[in-house]
């Protein structure tokens, strides 16, 4: 494993903020229509982002993250999130939904081939895009990795954050849980699917309370305060999409994800996790790793999950440089050191 230590954070490491030189509204079936955005210059070197979540959307911080004089960067906010319509849509989207979204992309703005570069949620929807059509892919720069597997998922909910009370004491203030007598094994898997069958099938009130504990979770392990309002349309929309991806396992199977390693190996990629990662544990990304061990594996001293925290965000502008260039050359990135 390469340990990089963390960038200068006297730097500011994300390009000065630009609206995008286009904007789309683009209808992808069943009633999904997806807000799609195109940043820097037309003629410059494609690149898709694919933001975390499930559920989320895109911000235009990330728009940062992308040197405008180099790149042609494609944003886009995935089925239901954001400010694709419609909110919250749970209709035909599932992971396979959302790799077609991708190359419908693609194929609309005419691009060849494109760098794909994911976070935390959208690594694994970069990993699955690729496996699909690798043709398509020039390289990969993946932050925060997760996989969707039940390990992690059993470590996310089970995690108790620093001076904040966990997930279980959350819905169990409410009742909308009842705490075991006796951990089990299974304990977890049974917190995950009463929290799921909470966020699609309760009364909108006890949806309400269940989205406000998990969004609350998430950011109490990310170092942030509690939600200071009950969440907003976009913020139950995310819960609601996330509560369907994780009731069916993401859609998807990790073992099957670390396989298909083995076919992108001629294609540059770089791999940047946080070393106090709480929310994607950076076991999973060193897992990838061993799969890959071409790609470049760069694991940031001292940063936790978010991508646009300084030491992350300069890790992950550098990865994509230096991805760019060796997709030109044909070549792989070097090892971090």
């Amino acid at each position: 494993m390469d340990a990089a230590p963390a960038p200068s954070r006297g730097a500011p490491p994300l390009w000065a903020e630009a609206a995008p030189f286009c904007t789309h509204r683009l209808a992808v079936g069943s009633g999904h229509v997806l807000h799609v955005e195109e940043c820097g210059r037309a003629d410059g070197i494609p690149v898709v982002f694919l933001h975390g979540g499930p559920g989320s959307g895109c911000s235009p911080r990330q728009r940062g993250l992308f040197d405008p004089a180099r790149f042609r960067a494609v944003l886009f906010d995935q089925r239901g999130g954001g400010r694709s319509t419609p909110l919250g849509g749970l209709r035909a989207n599932t992971t396979a939904h959302l790799v077609a979204d991708i190359e419908r992309i693609r194929t609309a703005l005419a691009i060849e081939r494109w760098i794909v570069f994911g976070g935390s949620w959208g690594s694994l929807l970069a990993l699955e895009y690729a496996g699909a059509h690798p043709h398509r892919v020039a390289g990969l720069v993946l932050r925060g990795i997760f996989l969707g597997s039940p390990a992690e998922l059993r470590t996310y909910t089970e995690r108790i954050p620093p001076r904040a009370p966990g997930l279980r004491q959350r819905l169990a203030e409410e009742a909308l849980i009842r705490l075991p007598r006796a951990r089990s094994r299974h304990a977890e898997d049974d917190l995950l699917a009463t929290w799921c069958r909470r966020m699609l099938a309760g009364r909108p009130e006890t949806r309400c309370a269940a989205a406000r504990h998990w969004l609350d979770h998430e950011r109490a392990l990310m170092g942030e305060p509690p939600l200071a309002a009950p969440p907003d349309a976009r913020e139950l929309a995310k819960a609601r999409i996330q509560a369907h991806y994780l009731a069916h396992g993401c859609f998807t199977d990790a073992a099957r994800l670390l396989a298909t390693c083995a076919a992108l190996r001629h294609l540059p990629a770089a791999i940047v996790h946080g070393a106090d990662d709480p929310v994607c544990p950076p076991a999973t990304a060193r897992a990838l790793h061993r799969a890959w061990p071409a790609a470049e594996y760069t694991e940031v001293t001292g940063a936790g999950h978010s991508g646009l925290d300084a030491a992350i965000a300069a890790a992950c502008v550098a990865a994509l440089d230096r991805v760019a260039e060796c997709a030109h050359r044909g070549a792989h990135p070097r090892r971090s050191r």
